[in-house]
């Protein structure tokens, strides 16, 4: 599978949903602000200025690309892996160091330089955000994360420049792109999605009646009678047992997925409605979720309600809570009653 061209020729009218287009006769869905551009996966072409959250767009989108043709190789998963992990982070690292190259990097393939510790700027870069889901034939929960951190930025924990939250540091993301190459579609803070918005101020406190694949708007909430569990987005193999305890609390119903930017994709996008994971990772896991999911109104924090904060002397992320902000104190409330009770 490669990449296909967009735009004239792509043929079919385009209907937008949550910032995306899907072009009749296509299948997938694409971002609704490239229908314009020339081509898919064309190495830039469609960047009209040198901005930072276009860059972080591109670079996942092309990334994704490589990856996806790679995958269509085949052979053996475990060095499909290898390969993957590799070749995505050898492109980022080159095309950042042509497009950025006074900024730092800090990717997991990578040697953490510390000098990004007094570095102005500093890219978090996943390039294979679910190595496992990569190698496994038909998985599509799989990502490429970039994301920005600026010390320039007002608010390290906050939500994005301008959305007035408290901070936590100097520093913050400012931009960022989470690309689902096998599901066609991207996410960023490039993206003037109303509908993401909407999903984000949701007043409920359960979730839509159906997921959007079945057939419902994301931004529609349920009426009276057709209530359902909310949904928490876990780990396919090791959710937490403070996670199973908040979800019997709030009797949500455990959805597994793959990368943890697959995971937060569907809170975005209304699919699911909590993440929650306290088994740690690092900041490239969630740098560029997080971005996006703050520019669009979630709420995004530690499990005690911290801030989280990104280009810290020590990458390791303990744990985190997206989820829509009219749930969030049912959430935090619900795991200092599961804390409190191991």
């Amino acid at each position: 599978m490669g990449c296909v061209r967009l735009g004239s020729g792509s043929g079919g009218s385009a209907v937008g949903w949550l910032g995306f287009t899907r072009v009749t006769g296509r299948g997938r869905l694409w971002p609704a602000t490239w229908l314009a551009c020339e081509r898919f996966g064309s190495g830039g072409e469609y960047l009209a200025a040198p901005d930072d959250h276009a860059l972080a767009a591109d670079l996942a989108e092309r990334a994704g690309c490589l990856l996806l043709e790679l995958r269509a190789r085949g052979g053996d998963p475990g060095a499909l892996r290898n390969a993957g992990d590799r070749q995505s982070h050898e492109f980022l690292m080159e095309e950042l160091a042509k497009a950025r190259p006074h900024d730092a990097v800090l990717s997991e393939e990578g040697l953490d330089d510390k000098a990004r510790l007094t570095a102005d700027r500093v890219w978090i870069v996943d390039p294979l955000d679910g190595t496992r889901e990569f190698g496994e034939p038909g998985r599509e929960d799989w990502a490429v994360h970039v994301a920005l951190w600026s010390r320039a930025a007002p608010a390290e924990a906050g939500e994005l420049p301008g959305t007035g939250t408290a901070s936590a540091g100097p520093g913050g993301l400012i931009a960022g792109a989470v690309a689902l190459p096998a599901q066609g579609r991207i996410l960023s803070t490039t993206s003037a999605t109303r509908q993401a918005d909407q999903v984000a101020e949701r007043p409920d406190r359960w979730g839509d009646f159906r997921r959007p694949s079945e057939g419902a708007p994301a931004e529609i909430s349920p009426g009276p009678g057709a209530q359902r569990p909310l949904r928490m987005v876990v780990s396919r193999s090791r959710a937490s047992q403070l996670v199973k305890d908040v979800a019997a609390r709030i009797n949500a119903e455990l959805v597994p997925c793959g990368s943890a930017g697959a995971k937060v994709a569907t809170v975005i996008t209304g699919e699911n409605d909590v993440y929650l994971h306290s088994g740690g990772f690092y900041e490239w896991d969630t740098a560029a979720p997080v971005a996006v999911a703050r520019q669009h109104g979630f709420h995004v924090s530690r499990i005690d309600g911290a801030p989280v904060a990104y280009n810290r002397q020590d990458p390791l992320l303990p744990d985190i809570l997206v989820c829509r902000p009219a749930i969030a104190d049912l959430l935090l409330n619900a795991i200092r009653e599961a804390t409190h009770a191991i």
